[in-house]
């Protein structure tokens, strides 16, 4: 694992921190290739069910390393674009614990994981249009599928920032957290979804990603496809064994 990126277990749910707190965690290839091992632990391990994104030093992070950039260098790993994380085709939740700063590129990574728990604090903005750059990380793709067109614009044209309170009404942040304390409500949010059974979790993920892209009349073809098999599990089987004995599952991921 990079040295600039710190990896913790609790039970189900794997904390990857980006730890570049001097440079407000911006991100360069190291940083990147060691999110990319992180992930690819997440989603290979059974043990692991949630993931959560942070950063170090009280700032989630300030976006791509600038000074890396001059040097030819792009935060990119295992061919899945920035963090090896942008372009990944994934099966786990993963959550953006935001403190801080979550600008740029920084903004775009905690667009890519599927929920955000925000510092009452925090900030989010995409200023590339400043220095004549176009964030091209994903955020003109996920940003539009969350919010209104409007505001799109309005935060890619004018590369002002967002305010956290702002961001929650508008619904891309789900959690309002303390000052400087976005982790431990993130892990409260990743330790209930990990309780639930892994194979549903996974499908009701998948089922909400791809449905965007499904034509009206296909679409509950496209989801039996994949609900069918969870409720036909073993899983399923225990699940409502579990509840008529007053008991908690025991999941087997079967």
């Amino acid at each position: 694992m990079s040295a600039s990126v710190h990896v913790e277990r609790h039970g189900a749910v794997q904390v990857v921190t980006f730890d570049r707190p001097a440079v407000r965690n911006a991100f360069d290839r190291q940083l990147a290739e060691g999110v990319c091992a992180a992930l690819d632990e997440l989603e290979r391990d059974d043990r692991l069910s949630v993931g959560i994104l942070r950063g170090a030093g009280g700032n989630f992070s300030s976006g791509m390393d600038l000074r890396a950039f001059l040097r030819g260098e792009l935060p990119e790993a295992g061919g899945h674009g920035l963090l090896g994380l942008v372009g990944r085709n994934r099966a786990k939740p993963l959550i953006a614990a935001v403190d801080g700063y979550a600008l740029a590129a920084g903004f775009e990574v905690a667009l890519a994981c599927d929920l955000i728990v925000a510092a009452v604090d925090a900030r989010f903005g995409l200023p590339e249009v400043t220095r004549s750059l176009v964030p091209a990380g994903g955020a003109l793709l996920s940003l539009p599928r969350r919010v209104g067109l409007g505001v799109v614009y309005e935060l890619a044209l004018t590369g002002q920032p967002l305010d956290a309170a702002r961001a929650f009404d508008l619904g891309l942040v789900s959690r309002l957290a303390p000052s400087g304390a976005s982790l431990e409500p993130a892990l409260e949010l990743a330790g209930t979804i990990a309780s639930n059974g892994p194979l549903a979790v996974e499908a009701i993920r998948a089922i909400i990603d791809r449905q965007r892209d499904w034509p009206r009349e296909e679409f509950w073809q496209r989801q039996a496809s994949l609900s069918d098999p969870v409720q036909g599990s073993a899983d399923a089987a225990e699940g409502a064994r579990a509840f008529t004995e007053h008991r908690s599952p025991v999941w087997r991921r079967a």
